[in-house]
């Protein structure tokens, strides 16, 4: 695999100022503009992904009381990898009283692309937060590669979830599975539940829901209501419980930027 430093996003309150830490990989961290008292990260990519060899890494720490949104520029393509595979690793501590809110673009497996992706999300105390991951398999006229996933969230050094999915293309078939269905949408909503009567809805054992859809056009799924919904629960939470720690605290905001010293020539995609 084609290794590189994680890119790295630490969003702190210390003296009461927002300090954000970042570092650079295959993706740069960019803080953009936000309501007051709120972080919000623009992730975006510094070279063609996603490519055989390609091993992405992603390290989120959400600080004590940080409300911090991640913002995707644009979709990820994973390209036709000729025998060769990739792999895709997002690492998420948001500490008490935290709130992350990132909503994924859309993951694309065109075909012939081979992609492994973990996830890993440890929550403090009363830290909330929502994700989004959408998946399409296949551009315009393909059926789409293989994409194996592995989740592990733990609240509290307890474990919420436990996953692992076979998203490969002889497997994700079966009616159990994806069946015909191209897209796989999901919102996970950790620190608050998900309220619907929607069948299908899972609930976590701690307060926390997962809601997924599958179809074969992704603006069906009807999710994007789902994760505003969800967000703006967790922030109403996160405000009533906040309130008073946050009286008479001064503001600001200051960044510290670090990108990789490493090359990187600009790379081909794959021929169509």
């Amino acid at each position: 695999m084609s290794m590189s430093q994680a890119t790295r996003i630490e969003v702190r309150r210390l003296d009461g100022r927002l300090t954000c830490t970042f570092l650079g990989g295959h993706l740069s961290a960019r803080r953009v503009g936000a309501p007051e008292g709120r972080v919000r990260v623009a992730l975006v990519g510094t070279v063609a992904l996603l490519l055989a060899g390609d091993a992405v890494r992603i390290e989120v720490v959400v600080g004590r009381g940080v409300d911090l949104e991640i913002v995707e520029v644009a979709g990820t393509v994973a390209y036709d990898m000729r025998g060769g595979s990739a792999e895709w690793q997002v690492d998420v501590h948001v500490e008490d009283g935290g709130v992350l809110v990132w909503e994924g673009l859309p993951f694309v497996i065109a075909d012939g692309a081979d992609v492994t992706r973990t996830m890993t999300v440890v929550l403090d105390g009363s830290a909330c937060a929502v994700l989004r991951e959408t998946y399409v398999f296949g551009r315009t006229g393909e059926a789409g590669g293989d994409l194996r996933t592995s989740t592990v969230i733990a609240h509290d050094d307890r474990p919420l979830l436990v996953e692992q999915l076979d998203l490969r293309a002889g497997a994700r078939i079966d009616g159990a599975i994806l069946g015909t269905a191209r897209c796989f949408d999901a919102v996970t909503s950790l620190g608050a539940r998900i309220e619907t009567a929607r069948p299908g809805l899972l609930q976590l054992e701690s307060a926390g829901s997962i809601d997924r859809r599958l179809a074969e056009s992704l603006h069906t799924t009807g999710l994007s209501q789902t994760f505003r919904d969800a967000t703006a629960v967790i922030r109403r939470r996160n405000m009533a419980s906040s309130a008073s720690s946050s009286q008479s605290e001064p503001t600001g905001l200051s960044v510290l930027q670090t990108r990789s010293s490493t090359h990187r020539p600009s790379r081909r995609l794959p021929a169509e």
